[in-house]
């Protein structure tokens, strides 16, 4: 089974436009893990706009199942990983201003610099997994770096689905292909959900595990709206 890693960054942003501790990240990531989910994944940018760097530390104590933290590889974010020690660490080329990540790495370009950073996590005993887009060139450029993992962008996957999902999905099927033959694990995120994850999942052989957050959030809003409006209606009577 591909595992289900529940990004709880929007529950950070929610606390964040308020501010004060509701909803509190730590107890809806063990809420999380306590429905059925295989791993919590976080991303600490530097502005801390969402997840704060003390929310990664607090996670870190209390997650029972693997912990991802992903982010652009600065000095402040290596700090915190090698402090942390999470199960996986993904290394996303995410601008400082960026609202969401919207590239993989060139594996090619950077490759002595993600080497550097792939061996300082392995040498700290972390799992680490590169941000790229479905093109053969970045895979075979990621397992240069001897990186355990790859994490696919599925962005352009999800846009095109309702199109043409078969269309939309080759690139990501000749992609797992090749870091099958390489030996390189595979996981994939952004812009999954519910209307799309189940076809990628059966069309990527050897996929290790998914990291979904914007929208599953947003479709517990609406899947869960009914039942909490009951509980009220149920406290007022």
């Amino acid at each position: 089974m591909t595992k289900l890693s529940v990004n709880v960054n929007k529950i950070a942003t929610l606390r964040n436009s308020r501010g004060g501790n509701v909803p509190n990240v730590v107890k809806v990531a063990e809420d999380i893990e306590r429905f059925g989910a295989q791993g919590i994944t976080v991303h600490p940018r530097p502005d801390e706009r969402h997840i704060k760097y003390q929310d990664t530390k607090d996670l870190a104590k209390i997650v029972t199942t693997e912990f991802n933290v992903e982010g652009n590889p600065n000095p402040k974010f290596i700090d915190l990983v090698l402090q942390t020690k999470p199960t996986q660490v993904t290394l996303v080329p995410d601008a400082i201003d960026a609202i969401t990540s919207n590239a993989g790495w060139d594996t090619v370009k950077h490759a002595e610099f993600l080497s550097d950073i792939v061996s300082t996590f392995k040498r700290a005993g972390i799992r680490t997994s590169i941000f790229v887009d479905p093109i053969a060139s970045m895979i075979d450029g990621a397992k240069a770096t001897g990186t355990d993992r790859i994490e696919l962008y599925t962005e352009s996957y999800a846009k095109g689905y309702t199109n043409n999902k078969e269309q939309a999905i080759a690139p990501f099927i000749s992609a797992a292909l090749r870091a099958n033959e390489l030996g390189i694990g595979i996981n994939a995120g952004h812009d999954l959900n519910l209307e799309n994850i189940h076809y990628f999942k059966t069309q990527i052989p050897e996929l290790l595990e998914v990291s979904i957050g914007h929208a599953l959030i947003c479709e517990s809003l609406y899947l869960g709206l009914e039942n909490v409006i009951n509980m009220y209606l149920n406290k007022l009577k």
